[in-house]
């Protein structure tokens, strides 16, 4: 074999060597690899029997559930694209996605089919390329089951080759409007083999992926358990259940978890008796993604689950992982994100000239590893600004300190310009979150007719807290320069404070929501 295994492969792999191992579950149903190959297979020979052949695209909408694993590999084995679609989107915005790579078949479970169906004129879809998930029938709509059980489960007759592409994974939109970012197996196939290696993966590993399956980062966990044989637990409901996270974690004896902050934070607050009663002695690594994680948050996880290191990483849907914190690293460089992750060329952080900033200043990050998207789909222009040469970048601005340890500071596009001075928002949230009743915060930059813009922070009080806007920001009086001190606080409810699918808030919401607002 000269090429390395697409997606497909691995799972063809995997159902030959341990066929009766635990491949895939979710909180309902549970598969072997071969099981899960016999499905893959059905339903990759059920999609290329409706006509479609090798590079159509195909829309996924469902919440977290096991057919997610049976939908990712049976694209991949029939050289066909996933479009992974976010179930919170809007059905407009569902279709502009939809549209926007021209899909040829949608795949939908039955509690999201009226968001396919609203989007279903504006789609050169033919009725029959719409399949349901579920046991409900619906007019215009064919059984997803009844097309697996109907086709061969031999190994599709597709020749399909690391370079083409597995995912068409829509960015999250924080600054506009979705970007195709296309991931191809080979990609897909570095990234899980250098996430293999970060994290000391191994067969007896059993990952809960708690994330959307919509989410680069599911997919990218998703991608390195099935790589290695390891056994893939999808949690799967439409909503965070924390309690029910914990017992899973423990019931169902997994090591490994990927969770945000707000995550880890809802399940701190768990009551003890509603724990479950299996404990976490199995839990290994757990990580801190998509958001940073406060140090006694940290510390509580490490308490809860005593057994388990914490890592942390930085990474984006274009560039997949970037940099690695690891547990031996954790409390000594708090506030950084770690160092490269093994396998990539070192970070450039650049100015707007293209210049290496001196270590301890901030400029915008470059990354260059094995593994990055293939660019954006039909948007040269956005793919050739993302470049520099080999080096890619989201617009993400970061310090270097002299350890080489990364430290983020903000969005290039959330920097708030306030009479010449340039704001950063993290290094402001930082500081207001060690206020003792400040649960969450966000901060933005609003228009101001004398200074451009002035600081402004949506606020998320402590249950029972009656923190005012006059006290936090006397508070901070010494903690914070004039010119990136707050001028005005909003308080809102946890619910209120917008969030994408992988927890980040989105700062372009609250400018638009302050920009409109008189407070």
């Amino acid at each position: 074999m000269t090429a390395m295994l697409t997606i497909g492969q691995m799972l063809t792999t995997q159902a030959r060597i341990q066929p009766d191992r635990l491949g895939a579950r979710d909180l309902e149903r549970s598969m072997s690899f071969a099981q899960w190959n016999t499905r893959a297979c059905g339903l990759a020979n059920g999609l290329l029997a409706l006509g479609l052949s090798r590079g159509d695209r195909i829309a996924v909408l469902a919440y977290n559930r096991v057919e997610w694993a049976e939908i990712y590999a049976a694209v991949a084995k029939a050289g066909l694209v996933a479009v992974p679609i976010n179930f919170r989107l809007t059905a407009p915005e569902a279709g502009f996605i939809c549209a926007d790579c021209s899909v040829s078949a949608v795949v939908a479970e039955v509690a999201l089919a009226d968001i396919a169906d609203a989007m279903r004129p504006d789609l050169e879809v033919p009725a029959s390329n719409f399949i349901l998930i579920g046991a409900e029938e619906r007019p215009g709509w064919q059984s997803y089951e009844d097309l697996i059980a109907a086709a061969s489960a031999e190994e599709p007759n597709v020749a399909v080759t690391p370079n083409d592409t597995w995912c068409l994974m829509y960015t999250s939109g924080t600054t506009g409007n979705p970007k195709g970012a296309i991931r191809s197996h080979r990609g897909m196939a570095m990234l899980a083999l250098m996430t293999q290696v970060e994290l000391g993966l191994t067969r007896s590993d059993n990952a809960l992926l708690v994330m959307p399956m919509c989410h680069a980062n599911s997919l990218n966990f998703f991608t390195s358990f099935l790589a290695i044989g390891a056994t893939v637990t999808i949690f799967s409901r439409a909503n965070f259940d924390a309690a029910l996270c914990l017992r899973t974690i423990g019931s169902m004896a997994v090591t490994f978890s990927s969770l945000t902050p707000t995550h880890y934070m809802m399940m701190l607050d768990v009551p003890q008796a509603d724990r479950g009663d299996a404990g976490f002695s199995r839990v290994a690594k757990l990580l801190v993604s998509s958001a940073p994680a406060r140090v006694e948050t940290k510390r509580a996880i490490m308490e809860m689950f005593p057994n388990s290191g914490l890592y942390e990483l930085y990474g984006s849907t274009e560039a997949g992982w970037v940099t690695f914190l690891h547990p031996d690293e954790l409390f000594d460089h708090l506030g950084t994100v770690g160092r490269e992750v093994v396998g990539s060329a070192p970070i450039k952080l650049l100015d707007d000239d293209g210049n290496e900033v001196p270590d301890g200043q901030p400029g915008e990050l470059y990354s260059c590893g094995p593994y990055s998207f293939e660019g954006y789909w039909n948007l040269p222009e956005k793919t050739s600004e993302a470049f520099r040469g080999s080096y890619l970048s989201v617009g993400d601005m970061a310090m270097r300190d002299e350890h080489g340890y990364i430290r983020l500071i903000d969005r290039k596009k959330n920097m708030i310009i306030s009479g010449g001075e340039n704001i950063y928002p993290t290094e402001v949230e930082a500081v207001l979150a060690q206020h003792p009743a400040v649960k969450d915060v966000a901060v933005v930059g609003r228009p101001d007719d004398v200074w451009g813009e002035r600081v402004v922070a949506a606020v998320v009080r402590r249950k029972d807290s009656q923190l005012s806007e006059a006290d936090l920001i006397a508070w901070s009086r010494d903690k914070l320069a004039g010119y990136k001190r707050p001028r005005e606080i909003l308080f809102i409810t946890a619910d209120e404070m917008p969030r994408n699918t992988s927890g980040k808030i989105l700062h372009r919401v609250l400018r638009d929501r302050f920009a409109h607002t008189m407070l």
